[in-house]
């Protein structure tokens, strides 16, 4: 016969400091949990999320990111005029090859200085990436010394905002737009005309990447195929946004598994905590345990009983943890990308399957720590509980 599930929590009522205290050990273990998943969340919906399904992202053979890569113009040239390359209104080849360069600048309202990425593009790119969307003044003009500033980093380094200058070498550009990209990694950049960035930070004669929309996007291996096999090229070629999506692999498994340590040791002490909390209550209510047994609830059924009281007081602290760590939901920070060592900003995603999570984290917690008392309880000897 099984323990009423209201006699535990009328027990757990019943001891509201004990409970209280208990719930907000383990809440803060799960708000700690919550925030290293959504932090590795966020990053890695930056990259997932960056660039088109329907594009191609053309890297020199042998390249791992953007940075290590070269592209000749004779073979961006080449690339270009292939039939598979879709085209424009304008009767040109919609595709976009870029010089991508990490830039060192200062920080805004403190001292100290981080890696930015200076991306020079076609100006076709804000239409090939989609997405992109000026926010404050307008695009650069081909053929100038102009440049735009995602809004994310503009309001964390010096001199982004419009009509600022910032200097690249001994040449100065001024800023003329800030923009956004529905939260992808090129909300970390610096964009401006590649032909005019290129000599101006001593690039000319290759690009770092080239990428183009396909005419046909279901043809995709077969064009993957075309263009590593010519054997003048020399390229690798891969869908725009699973690339990126690779580029987050790394971080966020770091991320995961130092967010994972720290909880581990962090929830040592919450398991500590509930079985010290159900070691006092089995300690106070030895007659209490003797007169279920008495009335015929078994052993094991005693067992559960005080199981199940764990894992409620667990799963109380374990939704005290998710309203703790939901204000971390859309906060914008930001860290190095591994692949570019360029700081790369992104906003903290705290999803309910991340908040299930927490709170099956909790119930994990609350069994463990009150296997052992509950254990106990149902080992006691009746006749020295009754004499207790």
């Amino acid at each position: 016969m099984a323990i009423p599930f209201a006699y535990n929590l009328r027990s757990v009522l019943n001891r509201p400091i004990s409970t209280g205290t208990t719930a907000l050990g383990i809440g803060l273990t799960v708000a700690i949990y919550i925030g290293a998943l959504a932090l590795a969340a966020g990053f890695r919906a930056s990259l997932v999320t960056t660039g088109s399904p329907d594009n191609a992202l053309v890297l020199r053979k042998g390249a791992d990111s953007e940075i290590s890569s070269g592209i000749s113009l004779d073979h961006s040239n080449i690339i270009k005029a292939l039939p598979a390359v879709a085209v424009g209104p304008d009767g040109r080849p919609r595709a976009s090859a870029e010089m991508v360069i990490v830039v060192n600048k200062d920080r805004l309202g403190q001292r100290g200085s981080s890696n930015v990425m200076l991306r020079g593009v076609d100006p076709a790119a804000p239409d090939l990436r989609g997405g992109v969307t000026l926010v404050a003044g307008r695009m650069f003009t081909p053929g100038t010394d102009e440049i735009i500033v995602a809004n994310r980093i503009a309001g964390r380094f010096a001199n982004c905002n419009v009509g600022d200058r910032l200097k690249f070498e001994q040449r100065e550009f001024t800023v003329v737009g800030q923009f956004t990209a529905k939260g992808s990694a090129f909300e970390s950049e610096i964009w401006g005309d590649a032909n005019v960035l290129m000599p101006a930070l001593h690039r000319q004669g290759y690009y770092q990447t080239l990428v183009f929309r396909m005419k046909d996007p279901s043809r995709f291996d077969q064009v993957k195929k075309e263009l590593e096999s010519d054997p003048r090229l020399q390229v690798r070629v891969l869908r725009e946004r699973a690339f990126y999506a690779e580029q987050s692999q790394m971080f966020t498994s770091l991320i995961t598994g130092v967010g994972l340590f720290i909880t581990v040791i962090m929830a040592i002490g919450a398991v500590f905590g509930a079985a010290n909390t159900m070691y006092a209550a089995i300690g106070a209510r030895t007659r209490e345990i003797a007169m279920l047994l008495v009335l015929g609830f078994r052993p094991m059924g005693v067992m559960t009983s005080f199981v199940a009281e764990s894992v409620i007081i667990s799963v109380i602290g374990g939704l005290v943890g998710c309203v703790l760590a939901l204000p971390m939901n859309g906060m914008t920070s930001s860290t190095t990308n591994f692949q570019s060592f360029s700081e790369m900003a992104f906003q903290f995603r705290v999803t309910p399957m991340i908040l299930a999570q927490g709170v099956l984290f909790s119930a994990l917690l609350g069994l463990i720590g009150g296997f052992f008392p509950a254990l106990k309880a149902s080992r006691q000897s009746l006749s020295r509980s009754l004499r207790a």
